[in-house]
């Protein structure tokens, strides 16, 4: 399950956007657009026909086959309808009643039932997970004195690692128990920092606090909620199961190009992600949250327990003032007029789902599409925001406070401090780089590379920052520094020295350069050794190991990251398991490594050889540069990667 949009949400593993902007494509866009002017915009909808229309347009001009929207009010159901295809082939409409799977939008219903407990007092969320299920394995080195607790399964702050693929790959048709889910592959919740203290989406957190759930009731949890929060909210549809009932109902999911057909992916851990809902089923949920807690009279958590579900409690950025973020499976958007929303958005295999409300103004949605597509999913969420907030004036932004006097001790070089997946840290915190500086009373954050695209900000408090044309905040300089310095910006970002950020950096241009110079210099030497112009040195043919190896070495790194690039949507199932896939991701990482090695021995042997003082020292370079890049790789783990264990 994974979120569509956010960073830090989401149950798959994370999706990335890859752009690859051309310049000429975008110098004859721009040129088109200055052409036609602005007329070409499409008008912002109206009515609720306008609104299907614009969806239906959406979908069309994405290759997306079909939809279920609900637009809503505190007191009534304004739309929940479908739109284009539930399923292609046989011509089936999208409608009220279609269901659609609504990923990580579930994680919602582990909160309200731990909520509901805890109201009853049954349970706190500050209790220890152990508490009530020591059975559960994961591991914390912190538990004697920084236990998990139930509140940090919910707001992502165990530290955990999220699912490993292996995890992923589950599918057994067959419905495990939730403990029987836990107990499979528990190796990735083991807790990275102290609990409680930053925030990295984890898959694996809400399913422990449900089977806490059905340790203290003695309900499977499926039954609970379907008891406690499926029937007072009229869902009458909505199941986390693949009945035979739902197999009548639900979509038809497609990829991302709306034409290959998508398994139902059979959820282990299903209270993360697994539920199928309707049109119908989702505005009643919206609903709830807009009458905090109630659904036309029937009371199903208190007020309090709806405002507690909106903001975080248990991360320091939390502790520090900032309300903006993950709460209880419930998170904060501000779009782009500056409007705050809540709710929560999800993905699985086939299908997004988006829900979001403003309770302030009373109105709330949600969409749902067949089709793993990105762009579609980042359109509804404009078309719906932008319908909702029609004629609204724009929030209102707090005057600046004053800039306190400990902020220049945040200035500096920042980089990722809490992923959400460990296997991608080793390029995420190179990627995710960021610059801190103050100027004038505001807060300059800019990523790498550094460009004009740098983010300014504003105090709210001494701690809490805001985006100055953004109504809250969203950035904090974090007080407790214990385990160093950091801001919170979207994630937990970490200060480290200039002279590391500068350091790295050069060595990884050096790397590239020299291992992306070897496989130029191969379309020489290889052709002229071939035609036998290459000179002939003392050692017979040994002399050609010294170009050879630094090449294979480069050559074996290149395939290395080709198979995970390559293995794109099917990751899951390439990587998740024993497979020629993964076993051959295995292979080329332990041959990079020895490869590297015998090309800088073969380099050092090569001293006493007549060879060309050119070719030995460049050989020399490509070699070195192939060793630091797989001592890098192997403090990260990379080097013997089994992607299924």
């Amino acid at each position: 399950m994974y979120s569509a949009r956010a960073r830090t949400v989401c149950c798959t593993p994370p999706i990335s956007d890859t752009f690859d902007p051309v310049l000429r494509c975008w110098v004859f866009l721009l040129g088109a657009a200055l052409a036609v002017g602005a007329d070409q915009k499409p008008p912002e909808p109206r009515t609720l026909d306008d609104l299907k229309t614009a969806v239906a347009k959406i979908l069309a001009e994405t290759k997306t086959p079909g939809a279920g929207i609900a637009i809503v009010t505190r007191d009534r159901v304004l739309l929940a309808d479908g739109v284009g295809k539930a399923n292609v082939a046989a011509g089936k409409p999208a409608t009220a009643d279609t269901l659609f799977r609504i990923g990580s939008v579930s994680k919602a219903f582990t909160s309200l039932s731990i909520l509901q407990l805890q109201e009853r007092g049954r349970l706190s969320l500050n209790d220890p997970v152990r508490k009530y299920a020591p059975e559960v394995p994961f591991n914390n080195r912190w538990e004697d004195t920084d236990p998990i607790r139930i509140v940090h399964l919910l707001e992502h702050t165990t530290g955990w690692d999220d699912l490993h693929l292996a995890e992923y790959a589950s599918n057994d048709p067959k419905p495990l128990t939730l403990f029987e889910g836990l107990t499979y592959h528990p190796d990735s919740r083991v807790s990275r920092w102290r609990p409680g203290t930053r925030m990295s989406y984890c898959n694996s957190g809400p399913p422990v606090a449900a089977y806490v759930v059905e340790k203290i009731t003695g309900k499977r949890f499926e039954d609970y909620v379907q008891q406690n929060l499926f029937a007072p909210l009229h869902m009458t549809t909505a199941s986390y199961l693949l009945t035979p009932e739902v197999k009548q109902r639900l979509t038809t999911l497609y990829s991302s190009d709306g034409q290959r057909v998508e398994k139902y992916w059979h959820i282990s851990l299903r209270p993360a992600g697994a539920i199928n809902a309707s049109p119908r089923d989702m505005a009643n949920y919206v609903r709830f949250y807009l009458n905090r807690g109630s659904l036309d009279g029937t009371t199903i958590v208190k007020a309090e327990s709806v405002e507690r579900m909106e903001r975080p409690e248990s991360t320091m950025a939390a502790r520090d003032g900032l309300r903006a973020g993950y709460g209880l499976s419930n998170y904060t958007t501000i779009d782009d007029r500056g409007f705050v929303w809540h709710g929560h958005d999800g993905g699985i295999t086939g299908g997004l789902t988006e829900m979001a409300y403003m309770p302030e103004a009373g109105v709330g949605y949600v969409y749902m599409i067949n089709a793993t597509n990105g762009a579609a999913f980042e359109r509804l969420h404009k078309l719906m925001t932008a319908y909702l907030t029609r004629g609204m004036p724009d929030p209102a932004r707090p005057a600046p406070a004053s800039v306190p006097s400990f902020a220049a001790d945040y200035e500096g070089w920042y980089e990722p401090a809490s992923p959400r997946v460990e296997l991608t840290h080793f390029v995420e915190r190179i990627g995710g780089l960021e610059h801190a500086s103050f100027d004038r009373g505001k807060l300059v954050i800019t990523r790498l590379p550094l460009s004009g695209n740098a983010r300014t900000l504003v105090p709210v408090t001494d701690r809490v920052w805001r985006e100055e044309k953004q109504p809250v905040a969203t950035v904090a300089l974090i007080s407790d520094l214990r385990d160093g310095r950091f801001i919170a910006d979207g994630e937990t970002m970490a200060k480290i020295p200039a002279i590391e950020v500068w350091g790295e950096l050069a060595l990884i241009v050096f790397a590239a350069a020299l291992m992306i110079s070897s496989a130029l210099y191969a379309l020489y030497w290889i052709p002229a050794r071939m035609l036998r112009r290459l000179r002939p040195v003392q050692g017979a043919r040994l002399h050609l190991s010294v170009r050879a190896l630094p090449l294979a070495a480069v050559l074996a790194f290149a395939a290395f990251i080709a198979m995970f690039i390559a293995a794109g949507n099917d990751a899951i199932a390439l990587l998740g398991t024993v497979t020629v896939w993964s076993a051959s991701i295995l292979a080329l990482s332990v041959l990079f490594a020895l490869l590297s090695v015998l090309a800088l021995l073969q380099t050092f042997r090569a001293r006493a050889w007549t060879i060309r003082r050119g070719v030995l020292i460049h050989s020399t370079l490509v070699a070195m540069a192939c060793v630091v890049v797989a001592l890098y790789l192997g403090y990260w783990g990379l080097i013997g990667l089994r992607t299924w264990a």
